[in-house]
């Protein structure tokens, strides 16, 4: 094996911290993972992981090297698809939706970029709730949908594109703000926004309430809007909260417009998906789905 695929290996299990995960996502087996890890080891003469029954977490020496593996298949993606970029000349129109998160707060960026690159692919953008976008990718009214939530339609494929995280937010003058946490039970009390039936957010909310013993209905529900925008400027301005995704408060966290208050034992982690017809392969979708991933790579490193 080369030394590169010895570097991927330390990567997945970097990531994953589990040798199981990264020998099933590898095609490889669990002592074929364990035996890269070692040569690894002994090439650099350091120890990378640290082994505590069945977990591992990295070593110092560990840590930097997944610093350097970040940056180098950074460098790699970047050189595939540049070159693959000479050979194909890529212009049409694509349709894509996204939902009212992904919408104003994820695509706008990579769009951006994505237009400065591609000048001859026109592109048109439909927002909707996650079932809205749902239902115009069945009816062909677009190309390609990045939505949230748990729902599955058997017609639908549905591809991992980034990890998000739903957060219970109220405005600093908020009496609960000063508390900076609450035991589960407290938010049946609260005065509440909630988005609208259909939502991602709203059904992701639903079933991690689930967890920790509340059902949606037991919630003091102020209002159901259909907009995180909305809500946002109704909570900066009246004494109630709202479950809303980091990706939409950065700039209100960022100006101390908004708080974060930690629900105990309650944790709201999802996905962003991009969303396709099963058996569709067009070109312009599939090109903008790798974009927007190597996008995302490279802004978190």
């Amino acid at each position: 094996m080369t030394f590169d695929f010895r570097l991927q290996v330390f990567h997945t299990v970097a990531q994953r911290l589990n040798f199981t995960r990264a020998a099933k996502e590898l095609f490889i087996t669990q002592p074929a993972v364990t035996r890269h890890i070692h040569e690894l080891e002994q090439h650099f003469k350091v120890k990378l992981f640290e082994r505590n029954g069945t977990r591992i977490k990295l070593t110092p020496a560990g840590q930097r090297l997944l610093a350097h593996t970040d940056q180098l298949f950074a460098v790699y993606r970047n050189l595939e698809f540049d070159m693959n970029s000479l050979t194909e000349e890529h212009r049409g129109r694509l349709f894509l939706g996204g939902s009212m998160t992904t919408a104003p707060y994820v695509i706008p960026p990579i769009l951006a970029d994505f237009h400065g690159r591609y000048t001859e692919v026109q592109v048109s953008l439909m927002t909707g709730n996650t079932q809205q976008i749902e239902q115009a990718l069945e009816e062909r009214q677009i190309d390609l949908g990045i939505v949230e939530g748990h729902s599955r339609n058997s017609s639908i494929r549905y591809t991992e594109f980034m990890k998000d995280e739903i957060v219970l937010v109220s405005n600093p003058a908020h009496p609960l703000a000063r508390k900076g946490s609450i035991k589960p039970e407290e938010l049946t009390k609260v005065p509440l926004l909630l988005r609208e039936p259909g939502s991602g957010t709203l059904e992701v909310l639903a079933h991690a309430l689930k967890g920790v013993g509340i059902k949606l209905s037991q919630l003091k529900k102020e209002m159901q809007l259909n907009s995180t925008e909305v809500i946002k400027s109704y909570l900066l301005h009246a004494p109630v909260m709202a479950f809303i995704s980091v990706h939409a408060i950065s700039k209100e966290l960022a100006d101390n417009a908004c708080t974060i208050v930690d629900v105990r034992g309650l944790d709201i982690s999802r996905s962003f998906y991009f969303a396709r017809l099963q058996g569709e392969a067009q070109a312009l979708p599939e090109l903008f789905m790798k974009f927007a991933k190597r996008y995302k790579k490279n802004a978190l490193q």
